[in-house]
């Protein structure tokens, strides 16, 4: 028997979703998406059960996003029906997660990037550990930060979140906390005992007692530079500031920033700029991007360079950001006629 992609069991009063794909980096897929969303709305109401927990199988971390080789096999075989309901389900499972009326505790340990973003870092209680890798990367697959990755990383002090969204990179728990993306910090060792506490006590309480000291964040030497290089909305301005800069992080920023699709970092950066009021205006926006990207975005190639053929050599198209102009990017931000209505 093949064992389930979800462990989900209940340990006195914690409802535990435990991701079992190891072997793929606990990476999301449909089916596993369901049996988390069955899992949250049983757990709703039961009198029993005062607070869930999510955490992944495997050393390697939480969950490296989602099952994006399915949604490029789909894609490219003219099958929309997969990332539509991918999408959809998820994004109202994020949702969820987040306007949850119990508490809802996130293991953001080891590598914890898009979807696994999206399944923890909207819960009440994000906790991160000396392994934390989090991230959004997907603008080097021709993607956007999804998940409500644009509202989380609008909302970063400064300019951090727009640094990390185009740029692609993780960082660690210090700067996990130090970018809002997450409450707690606590040594991966002590996870097990920490589970262990939460099955019966206060999850306040309990998160407090197995807090453990903070190091210094390292993004915070580089506020400077970040803040006045990522101001504004203009991408191409954003590069040109980023070479003016004396740092050499700035320059390593900007030769990053250069290896992504243009189109999506485009995209992405308007989206950053969009001025959410809730979690499900951005959710409802980034299904709109992502089901672009699928049809008139970069993502096929992007995921065939990354994770099928693996040549890490993606032939982005249009090739520059000067080539992408307002027209296109706008294209992506119309409505679709089978756009489903996500939220309400």
């Amino acid at each position: 028997m093949t064992e389930s992609e979800i462990l989900v069991s209940e340990n006195g009063s914690l409802g535990r979703i435990t991701l079992n794909r190891p072997k793929a980096l606990n990476s999301l897929t449909l089916g596993m998406v369901r049996e988390m969303t069955e899992a949250v709305e049983r757990w709703r109401d039961a009198e029993h059960i005062r607070a869930i927990l999510i955490d992944g199988a495997g050393e390697r971390g939480l969950c490296a996003g989602g099952d994006v080789r399915a949604l490029h096999d789909a894609a490219k075989a003219g099958d929309e029906s997969l990332p539509a309901a991918f999408w959809t389900e998820e994004y109202r499972l994020n949702s969820a997660l987040a306007n949850y009326p119990k508490p809802v505790v996130g293991i953001m340990d080891g590598i914890c990037m898009g979807g696994g973003v999206g399944i923890t870092a909207h819960g009440s209680h994000r906790v991160v550990t000396e392994r934390s890798k989090v991230g959004m990367p997907e603008t080097g697959i021709g993607f956007i930060p999804d998940v409500g990755g644009t509202y989380l990383m609008s909302r970063t002090p400064g300019e951090l979140g727009t640094h990390l969204a185009l740029t692609g990179g993780a960082v660690g728990g210090a700067d996990a906390l130090y970018c809002d993306l997450a409450d707690h910090y606590v040594d991966s060792a002590r996870l097990p005992e920490l589970v262990e506490a939460l099955s019966s006590g206060d999850v306040d309480e309990v998160l407090a007692a197995f807090a453990a000291p903070v190091p210094e964040p390292a993004l915070a030497e580089h506020r400077e530079w970040i803040d006045a290089a990522y101001a504004g909305s203009d991408v191409e301005s954003v590069l040109a500031r980023l070479r003016e800069r004396p740092e050499q992080a700035a320059q390593d920023a900007a030769t990053t920033i250069e290896t992504k699709s243009p189109t999506a970092l485009k995209v992405t950066l308007r989206a950053m700029r969009s001025g959410y009021d809730s979690l499900e205006q951005a959710l409802t926006l980034e299904y709109r991007l992502a089901m672009a990207c699928v049809r008139i975005g970069d993502f096929v190639e992007g995921v065939r360079a990354a994770l099928v053929d693996k040549d890490r050599n993606p032939q982005w198209s249009p090739t520059t950001l000067s080539e992408v102009d307002e027209s296109r990017v706008q294209k992506f931000f119309e409505p679709a006629s089978d756009e489903p209505k996500l939220f309400g």
